[in-house]
């Protein structure tokens, strides 16, 4: 166990609510310290993140103290030893400290201790496995001082055991790697992941997707994916074929544009080929439905930006609108361009910072003044005169717009009569 002053001058712990916290627990015998992804942040340079805290106090004894300290308590998971605190609208949770009696997949049985050892053991990660105490003293059990400074992310204990407890710390494997790690995967606890990898089909799909777009969001996100689909991991997952190399196109595009990372347009080019892929993965992962939608409009024949002018581009703007026209070029050009500098792609992907859509300017009154009845008659014409309008480009004048309005008025009238 080594035990150091890392962080005696953090601000995030000496002052403000955090500190408050701690020195509500630190009396009368019981002790509070920050654990896990706040330490492992702080020493990696990183903003600490949401602030969890251990204590030996048992749950009614912190209820009691933040009562007694006028600091709002909410019994979020007070039968697994959970309390959060709420100071100036910042919620800190506070568990106390809890050893695993028995497990079975995600859930466990668990007796509440005083042992800062035994807790650190039954955490995922030793870069999870640091506590840090009110003076800025981090507390290391498991090594993963070490790990982290070499960016290393290791399971605690025996792999295959930790992930035995809860499948989903293989997600969480590749997704923290991705994150904080460095090179390639540790050895012990990749093959641990692919020989757990059945265990997947128990995981929630809620599950998956929160750790899936958190993964695709970070640094090392292509490298993970590429491990974990030569591991045999992804394409159980998804259900399908998984593109690894339109993934990590999409998402050097990203940073070439200066776009931020986009967890959705990230997965489409993962996974989505065509629409029926974007509606399985969808399921799979429980999408939302604006995540869905954004999916399937990525989907829909993406393949026609590949011979597209910047005429008939702009036609695709005015029906998807700026944003579904972005993804939706952005993904044809990580499916079928590897060079992201190409001045073609470039061009359509910025095409609604350069023109914008004008709105179609006849209306119905256009149509009855020509001598047409209110119907369904009138809706038709309208969609053929849009439909015109857009072929023609965008024409504003008024002969050029009468002329369009007096040709699909007599194609209708036309079509009546037959």
């Amino acid at each position: 166990m080594s035990a150091k002053p890392l962080l005696a001058d953090a601000p995030w712990l000496t002052a403000g609510g955090t500190a408050r916290v701690l020195a509500l627990l630190n009396a009368n015998g019981e002790e509070g310290r920050v654990v896990g992804g706040a330490v492992r942040n702080a020493l990696l340079g990183l903003m600490p993140g949401d602030i969890d805290i251990a204590t030996t106090a048992l749950p009614d004894e912190v209820v009691r103290r933040a009562k007694a300290a006028g600091i709002k308590s909410v019994p979020t998971g007070i039968d697994h030893g959970t309390v959060t605190l709420v100071i100036d609208g910042q919620p800190y949770e506070v568990t106390t400290l809890r050893e695993d009696t028995e497990t079975f997949g995600r859930k466990a049985k668990v007796a509440f201790g005083r042992d800062w050892v035994r807790d650190a053991e039954r955490r995922d990660f030793t870069m999870n496995g640091l506590s840090v105490d009110a003076n800025g003293v981090v507390y290391d059990y498991v090594g993963g001082i070490a790990d982290a400074e070499a960016r290393r992310v290791r399971f605690i204990g025996d792999p295959d055991q930790r992930i035995a407890e809860d499948f989903l710390r293989i997600l969480r494997f590749f997704r923290i790697h991705a994150a904080f790690g460095a090179g390639a995967p540790d050895r012990d606890g990749y093959l641990a992941c692919i020989r757990g990898r059945a265990g997947l089909a128990s995981l929630s799909a809620e599950r998956v997707r929160m750790e899936m777009l958190k993964l695709l969001l970070a640094g090392g996100a292509s490298d993970a994916a590429l491990a974990m689909a030569d591991g045999g991991l992804l394409q159980a997952l998804i259900g399908g074929v998984a593109y690894t190399g339109p993934l990590a196109t999409m998402i050097a595009i990203e940073r070439e544009l200066g776009l931020p990372p986009s967890p959705t347009r990230r997965l489409a080019a993962m996974t989505v080929a065509v629409t029926e892929d974007a509606r399985r993965v969808a399921l799979r992962f429980r999408l939302s439905n604006a995540e869905a939608k954004a999916l399937d409009s990525m989907g829909h024949r993406w393949w026609r930006f590949v011979a597209k002018d910047e005429a008939n581009a702009r036609r695709l703007l005015y029906r998807l609108g700026a944003e579904r026209y972005h993804d939706r070029v952005l993904l044809g050009w990580a499916r079928v361009e590897s060079d992201v500098r190409s001045s073609h792609w470039r061009a359509l992907a910025e095409l609604p910072q350069r023109w914008t859509a004008p709105k179609f300017p006849l209306k119905a009154a256009d149509f009855i003044a020509r001598g047409m009845a209110e119907g369904p008659a009138l809706g038709h014409v309208l969609t053929l005169a849009e439909d015109a309008w857009l072929a023609a480009d965008f024409p504003l004048e008024e002969a050029a717009l009468a002329s369009i309005a007096d040709q699909a008025a007599a194609r209708v009238s036309r079509d009546q009569k037959h």
